[in-house]
C-alpha cells in the first residue's frame, strides 16, 4: 500500500513540475512574440517616419515653386512627424495622412513641370518610392509574427495559458481598398507591370 501511494504522489509530482514546465515554456514564447510584434511594429514606425522626411525634402524642393502651399504643407508633415504609431490604428491615421499630403504636393508638381524635371525632385521621389516599399515589407513582417502571436493566443492548451497570463490576439495591419484607390499612384511610370 505504501508503494502505490509513494508511486501515485511521484505521479502528482511529476504531472504538477509537467504542467509548471509547460506554463513557464508557453509564457516564454508569448513573451518573445510580444515583442516580436512590438519590435515588427517600431519597425513601421521608423520607416513611416523616414518617409515623412522624405515627403518634408520634396515639399522644401516645391517651395521654390509654390511657396505659400508648401509652406501650409511644411507645417503639416513637422506636425505629423512628432506622432508616434503604436497601433494599427494609429498606422492607418498616418497612412491617410501621407496620401492626403502627398497627393497635394503632387498637384504642386503637376501645376510645375520644372518641378518634375528637377534632378532632387526625382532624386526625393526615388526615395519616397523606397520608404513606402520599405513600410510594405516591414507591415508584412508585422503581419506575419502576429499570426504567430494568434496562433499561439487561439490554440489550445497554449491559449489557457495565454488567458491565465493576459496574452491577447494582435491587430493586424490591413489596407482599406476604398482608400488604396484614393492613394495618389506612388508608381506612375510602371503602369501594367
Amino acid at each position: 500500500m505504501v508503494t502505490v501511494l509513494v508511486v501515485l504522489l511521484a505521479i502528482i509530482i511529476f504531472l504538477i513540475i509537467a504542467v509548471a514546465l509547460y506554463i513557464f515554456s508557453t509564457q516564454r514564447q508569448l513573451v518573445n512574440l510580444d515583442e516580436l510584434c512590438r519590435n515588427a511594429f517600431s519597425q513601421i514606425s521608423v520607416q513611416l517616419n523616414s518617409r515623412w522626411d522624405a515627403l518634408m525634402a520634396l515639399a522644401q524642393t516645391a517651395t521654390q515653386y509654390a511657396q505659400h502651399e508648401s509652406q501650409t504643407l511644411i507645417k503639416t508633415i513637422e506636425a505629423r512627424k512628432q506622432t508616434t504609431v503604436n497601433t494599427p490604428q494609429e498606422y492607418q491615421e498616418d497612412q491617410t495622412a501621407f496620401a492626403s499630403v502627398f497627393g497635394r504636393l503632387m498637384a504642386i508638381a503637376e501645376a510645375y513641370p520644372q518641378l518634375q524635371a528637377a534632378g532632387l525632385y526625382k532624386e526625393t521621389m526615388d526615395g519616397i518610392r523606397q520608404y513606402e516599399e520599405n513600410v510594405r515589407m516591414s507591415r508584412m513582417v508585422y503581419n506575419d509574427t502576429a499570426t504567430k502571436m494568434n496562433r499561439m493566443v487561439r490554440q489550445w492548451p497554449s491559449s489557457f495559458v495565454a488567458n491565465m497570463l493576459g496574452f491577447g490576439q494582435k491587430e493586424y495591419l490591413k489596407e482599406d481598398e476604398e482608400k488604396k484607390h484614393n492613394y495618389p499612384d506612388l508608381f506612375p511610370n510602371q503602369q501594367g507591370a
